[in-house]
């Protein structure tokens, strides 16, 4: 399995929360990180936009990817989110066949990983 990072962002904190808890929970992510608001500067049709903004950083395997953006789009507001899948190359072995475990089955406990 391949470990991904998926990058998105939410509107606001309480539906970044609601995002992050819906994919841990139906074990389509491993961990998500909700961040610090931040301001994002952007061009939609045909002018500056400037809003505020969540980060959200997503650890699944490439396997998930499908279902994990068809819920990222059910549970987001606009109209064309940003939705940004990012290969993990390296990292602690450990950490890495954690986001693996965490990730293998729906609803089924994972062993303990050393």
């Amino acid at each position: 399995m391949e470990p991904i990072l998926v990058i998105t962002n939410m509107p606001d904190r309480s539906a970044a929360m609601s995002l992050a808890r819906t994919l841990v929970e139906e074990r389509l992510a491993a961990c998500v990180n909700v961040l610090a608001d931040c301001t994002s500067v952007y061009r939609w049709d045909g002018k500056s936009e400037t809003t505020a903004e969540v980060p959200v950083l997503i650890k699944t395997v490439e396997q998930h990817y499908a279902r994990l953006e068809q819920v990222i789009k059910s549970l987001h507001p606009y109209e064309l989110p940003e939705i940004i899948a990012v290969p993990i190359s390296n990292g602690l072995p450990s950490y890495l066949k954690w986001i693996e475990n965490e990730t293998l089955d729906f609803g089924t406990p994972t062993p303990d990983v050393k």
